[in-house]
């Protein structure tokens, strides 16, 4: 029995992403709605936030992150919507001075220990 060569297994991520950001939250406006979210998952590119009100996909929203690094504020569209759950994210814009406060309070949160499992085995599932 001939075996077929097999090329890796990649990732439709292009970024890595952090599970249960344990204390990121959100103030969050979006179809002239404010409200306030936990981030159950956070990466350079997106999130999803945990809210019980959703929103219609494709709507538009404005994110400000409530983190330590600083004012982060990005825009944002509903790309995904998990009813009595919550919604995903996408990044579509990220102010200049904001964008290396991002980049911070990502690289704080991976080194904390207990996202660096999940961040190991999530790069070597898509190397």
């Amino acid at each position: 029995m001939k075996t077929v060569p097999q090329g890796p297994c990649f990732s439709r991520r292009l970024t890595s992403r952090v599970a249960r950001p344990h204390g990121v939250w959100v103030y969050w406006r979006c179809n002239g709605h404010d409200d306030l979210s936990s981030v159950s998952d956070l990466s350079l590119r997106g999130l999803f936030i945990e809210t019980s009100d959703p929103r219609p996909l494709g709507a538009k929203a404005k994110i400000d992150f409530l983190v330590q690094e600083g004012q982060i504020r990005a825009e944002a569209i509903v790309c995904h919507v998990k009813p009595g759950t919550g919604l995903g994210l996408k990044l579509t814009a990220l102010a200049e001075p904001d964008r290396p406060r991002l980049a911070a309070l990502m690289t704080r949160l991976c080194r904390l220990p207990q996202f660096r499992s999940h961040l190991y085995l999530e790069n070597r599932l898509s190397a």
